[in-house]
């Protein structure tokens, strides 16, 4: 019997498949690169779903997802509240689906963050465009630098729409002088995929401008992230 006919009326549970085709048990026998997609996020999501005639294992909902949010980029990009909308994803799967992803995020950046060196805007932005172009809430970031400009750390600052009053100074300076940063870099997404600042993207660079010249901390670039491009302040000489 094929996954297809499992997934129709005669339901079995993953528990009661074959040893050799369930997700776990092909990982640790054959190792993680021999799964799909799909059998990684049903790993993820543990459990299937038991309703009076419409069951499906922990396998069928991960297709559910992978068909509903058409690629791995756009499942990155969901929210909580996005995937509690598929039938049979709980607040429960949302939440270890996002910490997952967020884990395997954090990961990456503590993995590669100090052997980076940024040379220019557009490596910035080459760098984090596949990680902030799908978000789908603005987030904007400090990237801290030392004297050789090596990413010391990166800092999220705030997660929502973007102003002057949520983006205060006060807390982008705390952890530059924390860290004893030399530089910085700002960046942040704009889920609309368009690139180009808004007046309160310009109030917030000219006010952090100021703040940071005060206490003699040089601003290399505010980046702003869409879908395939970007906007640097430096390069338009707004900085």
């Amino acid at each position: 019997m094929n996954n297809n006919e499992r997934a129709g009326v005669d339901y079995i549970p993953i528990k009661k498949w074959p040893e050799e085709e369930r997700p776990r048990e092909k990982l640790i026998k054959h190792g993680v690169e021999y799964l799909t997609n799909s059998e990684l996020l049903a790993i993820m999501l543990r459990t299937g779903v038991s309703n009076n005639g419409n069951s499906k294992s922990a396998l069928d909902l991960a297709k559910v997802l992978l068909s509903r949010f058409t690629n791995l980029n756009e499942l990155i990009g969901a929210s909580a509240t996005e995937l509690i909308e598929v039938r049979g994803i709980s607040w429960a799967k949302a939440s270890q689906i996002i910490a997952a992803i967020e884990l395997g995020r954090r990961v990456v950046s503590e993995k590669n963050g100090k052997k980076i060196i940024f040379r220019c805007s557009e490596e910035v932005a080459n760098y984090y465009i596949p990680l902030l172009k799908d978000l789908k809430k603005e987030q904007f970031r400090v990237i801290l630098l030392d004297v050789k400009n090596r990413v010391i750390k990166e800092v999220l600052i705030s997660q929502g729409s973007l102003t002057s009053s949520v983006v205060h100074p006060r807390e982008v300076i705390k952890p530059v002088i924390k860290e004893s940063a030399a530089s910085v870099i700002f960046i942040h997404n704009h889920p609309s995929g368009d690139p180009e600042p808004s007046i309160d993207d310009i109030e917030i660079t000219q006010r952090l401008s100021k703040s940071f010249n005060i206490i003699g901390i040089n601003i290399l670039d505010h980046i702003i992230v869409g879908n395939e491009g970007y906007f640097s302040f430096k390069q338009k000489q707004l900085i």
